[in-house]
């Protein structure tokens, strides 16, 4: 086809002009493959990541004596791998956790969507969200040493200063940062016609926040929430340190006794020498026990975005 042209203002613009600087779009090709790149290798890890777990735990379910899978403690090196154990010792450490960081989180969402002014906002909202950058490790220190002798032992004396109950208040301090910035973020979006529409018709402002703001930013809010779960399931080193218990435990529901989680569970085996020494399930476990959470985190994450995606209001 012949070279068009166009003569404007007398220059000639031809088709070569308007397909830009090739050095800018050489650029923008080298770029675009790098980001492609960047997508497919995490991607590629996130496979393999998976690939890993299944793998190994693949192993584990088909050479384990599945009698020793539900018994009355988690010994895996003596070839005791009761399951039951980690995942109460996990859900006690959760349920305080949450008990802790929910209301606390919410209503310091309230106070700063709500009730505090822009410059009270600007100072405290930093401050609450500092807690997200303390190391996990000193929350667990902390647990132990000023939440379980402090709190727990004054009130309730004869209680060991490891406790699951310790490491789950050490958790809700961790996670009060997630659930008051997400709700935060939520409430905030709701819009400001709504509040106005409530105020019109003469409801005082609690009664705004309860019946019109909060119903509104429900989604935000259980999405704060399931976010704060699955953190609180994950947590490591809290429990690791303040729960009490690390190469194994026999099964116990009392939050005021020692108690291990999955999570304490798989650090303690792959600590050391633990992976090489004991029953020869012993490493195998450790992979069995991540699916487990894998499958838990993932089934969270599915149930709260329809809960979502069917609560969620449009404006």
């Amino acid at each position: 086809m012949a070279q068009a042209s166009i003569d404007r203002a007398g220059s000639t613009l031809t088709i070569d002009d308007l397909r830009g600087d090739r050095g800018r779009t050489r650029k923008e090709a080298v770029a675009r493959g790098l980001l492609s790149a960047a997508g497919g290798f995490s991607i590629l890890i996130s496979v393999l990541i998976v690939y890993s777990l299944v793998r190994e735990t693949w192993t584990f379910v088909t050479q384990v004596d599945w009698s020793l899978v539900w018994g009355d403690g988690w010994f895996p090196r003596r070839a005791m791998y009761d399951i039951k154990t980690l995942v109460v010792g996990s859900l006690i450490v959760t349920v305080v956790g949450i008990a802790v960081a929910g209301p606390i989180g919410v209503g310091a969402a309230i106070y700063l969507s709500e009730y505090a002014s822009r410059r009270v906002r600007r100072f405290v909202k930093p401050t609450i969200e500092i807690l997200a950058g303390v190391p996990s490790v000193v929350v667990g220190f902390f647990a132990l040493t000023f939440i379980s002798p402090e709190l727990i032992q004054r009130f309730r004396e004869g209680t060991p200063q490891q406790t699951m109950f310790a490491a789950g208040i050490g958790v809700g301090v961790l996670i009060i940062p997630l659930v008051a910035s997400i709700s935060e973020d939520a409430m905030r979006s709701v819009p400001r016609s709504l509040r106005e529409a409530s105020y019109g018709m003469g409801a005082k402002k609690a009664t705004t926040v309860t019946k019109v703001v909060l119903p509104a930013a429900v989604s935000g809010l259980v999405a704060a929430f399931i976010v704060a779960v699955s953190r609180a399931i994950g947590e490591t080193m809290v429990v690791f340190i303040a729960a009490g218990k690390s190469g194994g435990a026999l099964f116990e529901t009392n939050p005021f006794e020692p108690g291990l989680t999955m999570t304490a569970a798989m650090a303690s085996i792959a600590s050391g020498t633990d992976s090489v020494v004991g029953e020869a399930l012993t490493f195998q476990s450790l992979f069995f026990v991540g699916m487990l959470l894998f499958v838990i985190t993932l089934s969270l994450n599915m149930v709260a975005d329809r809960f979502v995606r069917r609560v969620r209001h449009k404006y």
